[in-house]
């Protein structure tokens, strides 16, 4: 009996996240509305809504609940809800659809149309608040989520204000898709924009590479463990690479990617938080302002390149045609939207330093880019070889590596030197692996349904604060400005490739190399 008890008490504690509160993932979300400003487009239809429908399957959204879109597209409650029936079917992800749980659902689900600069409609959004508080009893709850084109957030955040909407009888909160600005300038008269409405407590900004799984879970590898963190330093780590590379071109979205490029698209918020996520100092405590601290030392820590140092430590891209898989595929300037002189960088590789104790003089190569070899992102972790090799390696030298996956497989990889079967003392490289479906047996909630309940609950763990997304842009501006002065001779990689031959020999000058996923 005290065995089975035992075995019972072990296998509970194992399938629980170290570093997570056992009522983080049960946490009761308070009655609330949630209103989704450009509910008519991808983001609501692919992400927002199927999220919302798959954390009322699993019975964690409350009794007293409700979505109000809004679009200038005109639609009735009902003309709205089923094409967010249409929506929910198509995208959702390993999970069921549930007729019945829909109409229940859907009852919740309310439309506001009207133009994002027409103050009748923040009228008439009020109303439909106040409506659905006596209804449904949400307490004065509200959610405001900005999922519209960035050039309307600061319009939109002043009609919220305007209105009275960010003021109730309980709380209100907004959450900003990226980008968070267009460059440092733009990104700091925006949050001026956001603070004259809402204080920066009641701020979510949003970036979903902080929901995925794997993502988190470098906080429990890290400081959950006592093996790793003594090696997390410069005595032990050689470099660090951070990859996120893309198949796919633009897939229609031309005229927006050729005003962003992969450099402010993916490296100033996305990759650098991942960086900052690897690198950070272990928090006092797990809770929110803990931990956001600490990623924003490190992002304040990144030696900003001076004008003269930025051209050997960046390289800019751009896609060429060429036959993948025996297909053709266009070049980005031949993409729909796209000016045929484009002069937007579709392939980024950055070498960063943090400047503190732990990482000084460590080389973080982060690179992200369209139509690459493969789909993957990953954190390589390369260590310091052995001072002497002792045995006979066929194989040659390979270092030590530890390789976060983030997607497609969600995992964590060890690879290391083991001996050949046989006789004599002849190496090879191995790998220790772990994945995180098959080990856990249980479906993996999405980034966004992570993102909402904690935006809901008060949660801001796994957001951007404004200081990280200040830091993030000082540490691109000198590239930015830089790229911005000069003309590329693009295209300078063909679709299908890993990227232009510069971004190799940017590594090769401190003796290293790209790892080949």
């Amino acid at each position: 009996m005290l065995l089975a008890m035992a075995q019972a008490e072990t296998l509970a504690d194992a399938s629980r996240h170290p570093l997570e509160d056992p009522l983080r993932f049960h946490r009761r979300v308070p009655p609330c509305a949630v209103v989704i400003f450009g509910a008519n487009g991808d983001l609501t239809k692919r992400k927002l809504v199927p999220a919302l429908y798959r954390l009322a399957y699993e019975r964690r959204l409350p009794a007293a609940f409700a979505i109000i879109g809004n679009s200038r597209t005109e639609m009735t409650d009902e003309q709205f809800r089923e094409k967010m029936r249409e929506s929910v079917e198509k995208y959702l992800e390993n999970s069921p659809f549930d007729a019945g749980l829909w109409e229940s659902f859907a009852r919740e689900l309310y439309y506001v149309p009207g133009d994002l600069g027409d103050p009748k409609m923040y009228q008439a959004l009020s109303a439909k608040l106040s409506e659905i508080e006596s209804a449904e009893q949400i307490e004065g709850n509200a959610l405001f989520y900005l999922s519209t084109q960035p050039s309307y957030y600061a319009p939109t955040i002043e009609q919220i204000g305007a209105a009275g909407l960010n003021r109730g009888k309980g709380w209100r909160r907004l959450v900003v898709e990226k980008p968070f600005g267009h460059d440092f300038r733009s990104a700091a008269e925006l949050d001026q924009s956001i603070h004259k409405v809402f204080p920066e407590s009641e701020v979510y900004r949003i970036d979903h590479y902080l929901g995925k799984e794997t993502v988190q879970n470098i906080l429990a590898f890290r400081f959950g463990n006592g093996i790793f963190e003594p090696l997390w330093n410069r005595r032990y780590v050689n470099n660090v690479q951070i990859t996120a590379a893309e198949s796919i071109g633009v897939e229609g979205r031309g005229a927006y990617y050729q005003e962003a490029g992969a450099l402010r698209d993916m490296i100033q918020n996305h990759l650098l938080q991942v960086m900052a996520t690897i690198a950070m100092e272990p928090p006092a405590t797990f809770e929110s302002n803990g931990v956001r601290d600490e990623r924003s030392k490190l992002l304040r820590a990144i030696r900003i390149w001076k004008p003269e140092e930025v051209g050997k430590n960046s390289v800019a891209g751009q896609y060429g045609p060429a036959r993948v898989g025996g297909a053709a595929v266009p070049g980005f300037r031949q993409e729909s939207g796209v000016h045929p002189k484009a002069q937007t960088d579709t392939y980024a590789a950055v070498t960063f330093f943090v400047e503190n104790w732990r990482w000084a003089g460590v080389p973080f190569y982060v690179r992200s880019g369209k139509r690459l070899a493969k789909r993957v992102t990953d954190i390589a972790i390369q260590f310091n070889e052995a001072p002497h090799l002792l045995f006979n390696n066929d194989g040659g030298v390979r270092p030590n590596l530890l390789i976060v996956r983030i997607q497609p497989e969600e995992g964590i990889s060890l690879r290391f030197l083991s001996k050949r079967p046989g006789s004599g003392m002849q190496l090879r490289p191995v790998s220790m692996d772990f994945n995180y479906g098959s080990s856990f047996g249980e479906r993996s909630p999405s980034a966004y349904e992570t993102l909402l309940v904690d935006a809901m609950v008060g949660d801001a763990t796994l957001y951007t604060r404004q200081d990280m997304v200040e830091a993030s842009w000082r540490a691109v501006q000198p590239i930015l400005n830089h790229w911005g002065q000069r003309t590329f001779d693009y295209p300078n990689y063909a679709a299908g490739s890993w990227g232009p031959a510069e971004a190799d020999e940017m590594l090769a000058r401190r003796g290293h190399v790209w790892r080949r996923p």
